[in-house]
């Protein structure tokens, strides 16, 4: 197998972009590749297998089918108030819970039918729901022709998101007290939120001093860099190995150590990791409550628990920390809906950023004052989580402020799906899908990793180095520094086989370490990854044994 057709200093230059640029270099190689590969009668046998993003190929189709069957009977409330050709009203209150009842019994066979009236008894049953309040929301919000009231988010989706993380991200153990919840277009609107609503209300300056729990999605590593913050990061680096050459992306206490300097203002980790794929140990958790209880007392925290799903008795810090945690929630990877863009972030009604706001010095304060006068006759009192939703729309167009209404409907049907037993069957048939993925790309790989019972498996990430070492020892592992760029496999694995992955090092993992997406390719095609990694790593040490002799 030839080795790729750049140089080393072409490598070098590609190594500067984001993963996820780079990653449309090695798409357009891999391409390449199918197009024409010399020699080759069959060009079609050069299969593009794309594992370098983490976009799932399974959707839950339950809720969707619940959300059109919902669609149906919203617009005959619709037209009952205005039955002129295509043109109806808004649905009315007052009766909309036996009207509904009506609709079931009148449709039975109706695709999601049965299973939104489950969502709807469930809800009523568990939440104490009026259920004439209840489907009118939903309804009034299926057609959208509202603004949404709450702007943050609805009254009753509030509730069910409440349910819905204390049962998938607390470990039904939620803490005293409520969150409130704000929802957002995705968890990457989230992040966008946050960081700006943080700098607004003076809870963190530009130059302040961060952290951030490596490896980790790369938009935590590239936002602080941009001008607008110029943050001071600290990395918290997961850098224990579970025996020589299985490295086990786990946090050493004295890494952890470093988030006891009160200099450092904010914290930001993805849990499960992304792209180590591990839940935090509880050894880490109990030490982070240690250093927020006795030496930071102050920090804050964004964990961003998108995978937390996937993880067996999986609890977020914000159930341990919630005075101290801003949560962030995606629902896109557990329900195959990244199109649909639906996310919360979630803060204590007893916060510390709240305590922060109300202590500032009384200029801040009043500089605050007017940047929130517009909404209110005493703007001081105006919580951080509500601050956010106006900071979101310039503060100016607070009054059209919200996630739309549908994407709240549908957000809240994801989530009292995932409360049923249909929903509980779904999330256990999901995480097989990726720990058979990665049991068959390490076989195809022949490398090993660390067992852990908190490995969601949607991604991994493999050291390349450690694997070097761990197989052909020092010299080796010396040869491939000496000799070529970390990235370089990737190219050659993009040129040579078509197979896309992303560098760690562009997650502030270790430079030789390749994350592979285990949710957007079929079963079979993570062992022909593992197989072109292998082939690809074995000419390394064939080029190693030449240059030796």
């Amino acid at each position: 197998m030839r080795k790729t057709s750049l140089t080393r200093e072409q490598i070098q230059q590609y190594a500067r972009l984001s993963p996820f640029e780079l990653k449309n270099v090695f798409i357009g190689l891999a391409q390449e590749a199918q197009a024409d590969r010399p020699g080759q009668k069959d060009k079609s046998s050069v299969q593009m297998l794309n594992a370098g993003r983490g976009n799932p190929n399974w959707v839950a189709t339950g809720p969707r089918e619940a959300f059109h069957a919902l669609g149906c009977f919203a617009v005959t409330e619709s037209r009952r108030v205005w039955t002129a050709d295509n043109l109806g009203g808004m649905p009315e209150p007052v009766g909309s819970g036996d009207r509904f009842d009506a609709f079931v019994r009148q449709h039975p066979g109706l695709p999601g039918i049965e299973l939104l009236q489950k969502c709807v008894e469930s809800a009523v049953s568990r939440f104490g729901f009026d259920k004439d309040a209840f489907v009118h929301e939903l309804t009034d919000s299926s057609v959208g022709d509202n603004y949404p009231v709450p702007d943050r988010i609805l009254h009753h989706t509030q509730e069910i998101v409440r349910g819905y993380v204390a049962d998938e991200l607390f470990a039904k153990e939620p803490p005293a007290g409520d969150f409130s919840y704000f929802a957002t277009e995705g968890g990457t609107a989230a992040m966008c939120y946050i960081f700006d609503s943080l700098m607004k209300n003076g809870i963190l300056h530009k130059g302040d001093r961060i952290a951030l729990m490596v490896p980790v999605f790369t938009p935590y590593i590239e936002i602080p860099e941009l001008d607008t913050y110029e943050f001071d990061v600290t990395y918290v680096e997961a850098s224990m190995f579970a025996e020589v050459g299985v490295r086990e992306w786990r946090y050493p206490a004295e890494e952890i150590d470093k988030l006891a300097d009160p200099e450092i203002k904010l914290v930001c980790l993805v849990n499960p990791s992304n792209p180590p794929s591990l839940a935090l140990s509880r050894q880490v958790t109990d030490q982070i409550k240690d250093i927020v209880a006795t030496k930071n007392p102050n920090l804050l925290i964004v964990t961003d628990d998108v995978y937390g799903t996937f993880v067996d008795g999986f609890r977020s810090l914000a159930a341990d920390l919630p005075r101290n945690t801003l949560l962030v929630y995606s629902y896109s990877k557990h329900y195959g809906c990244t199109g649909w863009r639906l996310g919360v972030i979630g803060l204590h009604d007893d916060n510390v950023i709240d305590e922060r706001i109300a202590s500032l010095p009384q200029a801040d304060k009043d500089s605050l004052s007017r940047r929130y006068g517009t909404l209110s006759l005493e703007p001081e009192k105006i919580k951080f989580i509500d601050r956010l939703v106006a900071d979101s729309r310039q503060v100016a167009l607070n009054h059209t402020a919200g996630l739309s209404l549908p994407q709240q409907v549908m957000l809240g049907l994801f989530s009292l799906f995932g409360m049923l037993d249909e929903g509980q069957a779904y999330k256990q048939r999901i995480r097989a899908i990726v720990q058979q993925r990665l049991q068959l790309l390490l076989e195809g790989a022949r490398m090993k990793i660390a067992n852990d019972p908190h490995r969601a498996g949607y991604y991994i990430e493999l050291d390349l180095m450690a694997q070097a070492q761990l197989e052909h020892g020092e010299s080796f592992a010396a040869f491939l520094d000496k000799n070529y760029e970390p990235i370089d496999p990737l190219f050659r694995l993009a040129q040579q086989t078509g197979v896309v992955l992303l560098n760690g090092g562009g997650f502030e993992g270790p430079e030789w370490s390749v994350r592979v997406s285990l949710a957007n390719l079929d079963d079979l095609d993570y062992l022909k990854i593992g197989h072109h990694l292998r082939e690809i790593f074995d000419n390394y040490a064939k080029e190693w044994r030449a240059s030796e002799s």
